[in-house]
């Protein structure tokens, strides 16, 4: 009985850890592949949007370049990319900044 409950506590709490974890540990990958694959190419190699695969931009342009936008640029981003939160911006810019 004794190890059940440990067990069980034991589940609560890596349960409770993996969902308090900060949007930053999430996987950049995964963010851009759902927000910007579609332009950018699935290995940013580009097709409608630019490449990104060896950008010269640095991981910091690219989070404000999602999380406020640029009027210099096209659309979508003018704007900032909704649904796209500050730590989801520096996952997505660490996971472009990997591209080789």
């Amino acid at each position: 009985m004794r190890i059940t409950h440990l067990f069980v506590l034991l589940l609560v709490v890596s349960l409770s850890a993996s969902l308090a974890l900060p949007a930053s540990a999430q996987d950049g990958g995964a963010t851009y592949k759902a927000k910007c694959a579609a332009c950018h190419g699935p290995n940013g190699e580009g097709k409608v949007g630019p490449a990104l695969k060896g950008t010269s931009l640095t991981a910091d342009q690219i989070v404000d370049l999602l999380t406020k936008g640029n009027d210099a640029k096209k659309a979508p981003h003018k704007k900032a990319i909704s649904g796209v939160a500050d730590a989801d911006a520096k996952a997505v810019a660490d996971f472009v900044k990997s591209l080789k």
